[in-house]
């Protein structure tokens, strides 16, 4: 039996990296798993399919209010409900390390737009299907360059502190609707996108491995189980938090 058997959930830019790993293992335990990219998640539903789980793949941007609630209709029509919402798609693989006074407005506007228009759409449409039920968990994924303060990254660092921000505000609104609303913030995560850019990406890497309490790479697979306890009724009392999940780098 599975930590998430007979769940609904819905993963946003799972078609690779963390989301894909979040989304196999959300099949693994159980769950009904609607994988959402702007990527072809081909890959994944079959990776899923093949291992006996469930899943289907939605071409949805996230910052388009519209395509969200296209992904949402055709999520309850497929499986008649929404248990889990996990807005993982954003910004940041291939973004250049630079001071703030260098970033270019449209660069922060199309930042924003993924990084935290697309969790507030996505929280927004799920919402009202979950309230129908009485149940419900919103699993964001923040980053724990916020609590540190990571310089050369602002706009990405000011997006996830939205997601910390969002976090907190929801989980009031909505604890008398039975949602739980909690957050994951990794450290950085050797995806396969990061990995192919680990050259560039040199002094972030070194800086977090010797800081680390574990001398060693972050894995997309360190973070998934701390996504399926927040998805499933392990914690139920648990609601506004963010979970830091970075190998001992900050400790809160």
């Amino acid at each position: 039996m599975g930590k998430l058997d007979g769940r609904v959930a819905i993963i946003t830019g799972a078609a690779q990296g963390i989301g894909a790993a979040y989304a196999r293992r959300f099949a693994e335990e159980g769950a009904k798993v609607v994988i959402a990219d702007i990527l072809d998640s081909t890959n994944v539903v079959n990776t899923i399919k093949q291992s006996g789980g469930d899943a289907i793949g939605l071409t949805v941007d996230v910052s388009d209010k519209l395509q969200v609630r296209e992904m949402v209709k055709t999520t309850i029509e497929t499986y008649g409900k929404i248990d889990v919402m996990v807005p993982n798609a954003a910004m940041f693989a291939h973004l250049e390390r630079r001071s703030f006074l260098e970033i270019d407005v449209d660069e922060w506007d199309a930042l924003m737009a993924v990084n935290v228009r697309g969790v507030f759409l996505c929280c927004q449409a799920v919402v009202p299907e979950m309230k129908k039920q009485g149940y419900g968990k919103i699993v964001n994924i923040a980053s724990s360059t916020v609590q540190m303060g990571v310089p050369w990254m602002l706009h990405y660092v000011s997006s996830k502190g939205a997601v910390d921000a969002m976090t907190r505000a929801m989980a009031r609104e909505l604890g008398d609707d039975g949602i739980r609303v909690n957050s994951i913030a990794p450290g950085l995560t050797m995806s396969e996108q990061v990995e192919a850019r680990r050259d560039d990406l040199q002094a972030n890497v070194a800086m977090s491995m010797t800081a680390r309490a574990f001398k060693r790479d972050e894995l997309p697979d360190d973070l998934v189980g701390t996504a399926v306890f927040l998805a499933s009724a392990d914690s139920d009392f648990m609601t506004g938090q963010t979970i830091v999940v970075d190998g001992g780098l900050v400790t809160h």
